[in-house]
């Protein structure tokens, strides 16, 4: 089949009557036609450049368009596309084997899935089944995907679009040390984790709760860091009342943070592990429910109440294995460690010069960059869950970026940092220099009054 390519106008007219985008009024939405990509770039139809430092949706941690990634989805498409997932099949079960090795703990099974949300749906299911209770906390400030179960453990404000959703989410506070959500001084038991669980747990009876389930970073809703013993009093709690607690590491994982897993950092293990995106750089749309031999036992005499028809595809597996074989010969985690090293380093020089920047928050290749009205007060520069007017300042940051060439994101007053974990030296140097030209949008919105910058 050799179809001819559309023009630039015949793709933005069908875009526009028949796709129906994500998060978006369709109308006169306008998505800008791209024609390719390659490494930590992507092109327009006009021969516009753009410096990918949003790794597209956090996903593509190996860059566009790795040849090597490429050829392994094209050599399994010349062995077998696709087989069902009750059959053994070589690239899913050297996934899981490999997964076995490398995961963090006694982590050993895994389940996979089309994506991070349908890998969350099955792991509360899986909870629920091996303790026999019903209710999951989750956290205010997470997202854990779009589909019914995963929108309902979701906190952000797109959740309430779903609503009246699954039974039996109870939510807790987030450790943003930057914005105690309780107001406390440092010590605070919110912040500090365990304590602030064990009391929900006393109000809902822990004896009730199949899982907790949590971003160990933060991902979307801000870039979140836990303060150094956060993870471990959460698992100590889990542990006294035989709590499931899973990880969803879907945007952190893969050495995004600068170890291959953000758990990695505090030496803390969960019982399920979930992981998408730079699981395979989205090459294929796949996750992972990766379990403990505790959970691996179970299922030995209990069956599992999950599956779906493209669990486990063979193009996913092989993309994932190749994936994972590139990461170990190219040096990619060390890479990502090392550029981060110097991104942190620039946007402390950047701090230095833009008074907006109230925190800079980030490992790895993994920031984000809070912009506040003024750093006394801490007011954000746009307010949670701003909309039309009061929204424009970040919405005007990352349109002048894109004009300079460089691809942001942002949440809320949040500049996202997260390029692939295979940029080199003269392309973060090249977004610094470009953050600092747009960083004067947001210094026009700084407040003196009150106070003086620190």
């Amino acid at each position: 089949m050799n179809a001819v390519a559309w023009s630039k106008e015949e793709l933005v007219a069908a875009d526009s009557e028949f796709v129906i985008h994500s998060w978006s009024k369709q109308g006169g939405l306008n998505a800008r036609p791209i024609k390719g990509a390659e490494g930590s770039w992507f092109w327009d139809y006009d021969g516009n450049r753009f410096l990918d430092f949003q790794s597209q949706l956090v996903n593509s941690n190996l860059g566009h368009q790795h040849p090597k990634l490429v050829q392994a989805i094209k050599d399994q498409a010349d062995t077998m596309c696709y087989i069902g997932p009750g059959f053994a099949e070589e690239q899913r079960a050297r996934l899981a084997q490999k997964l076995a090795e490398i995961t963090p703990g006694d982590l050993k099974m895994s389940f996979f899935t089309t994506g991070g949300a349908a890998a969350n749906e099955n792991a509360i299911r899986l909870a629920r089944h091996v303790t026999g209770r019903n209710k999951i906390v989750a956290r205010y400030r997470s997202y854990h995907g779009a589909t019914a179960g995963a929108i309902a453990l979701t906190g952000d404000p797109r959740r309430w679009h779903a609503e009246p959703s699954m039974p039996g989410v109870v939510r807790m506070l987030d450790p943003y040390t930057y914005r105690c959500p309780a107001g406390h001084p440092s010590p605070c038991p919110v912040c500090s984790g365990g304590p602030h669980l064990e009391e929900i747990l006393q109000f809902e009876d822990p004896y009730s709760v199949a899982a907790v389930i949590l971003e160990p970073v933060t991902g979307t809703n801000g870039l979140i860091y836990p303060g150094e013993n956060y993870l471990r009093s959460i698992r100590e709690v889990c542990n006294k009342y035989g709590i499931i607690l899973i990880f969803d590491e879907v945007m952190a994982g893969f050495g995004r943070t600068g170890e291959l897993f953000a758990c990695d950092h505090w030496g803390v293990t969960p019982d399920i592990l979930i992981t998408a995106k730079g699981l395979n750089s989205g090459y294929v749309p796949l996750g992972a429910m990766t379990v403990s031999s505790k959970i691996s036992d179970w299922l030995q005499d209990n069956k599992f109440w999950g599956g779906l028809t493209y669990a486990g595809h063979p193009l996913a597996c092989a993309s994932a294995v190749a994936s994972l074989e590139i990461m170990e010969e190219e040096g990619v985690v060390d890479n990502a460690r090392r550029q981060g090293e110097r991104l942190g380093a620039g946007l402390a020089e950047l701090a230095k010069r833009h008074p907006s920047i109230g925190d800079i928050r980030g490992r790895g290749l993994f920031y984000g960059l809070e912009l506040v009205r003024n750093r006394d007060t801490r007011e954000p520069l746009v307010p949670f869950n701003a909309v039309g007017e009061a929204a424009k300042p970040m919405q005007e940051i990352n349109k002048a970026a894109m004009a300079k060439g460089l691809y942001l994101a942002s949440n809320f007053n949040v500049l996202r940092l997260t390029p692939p974990l295979v940029i080199n030296d003269e392309e973060i140097d090249l977004a610094l220099e470009t953050l600092d030209e747009v960083l004067d949008i947001a210094d026009v919105h700084y407040d003196t009054a009150g106070g003086p910058a620190s």
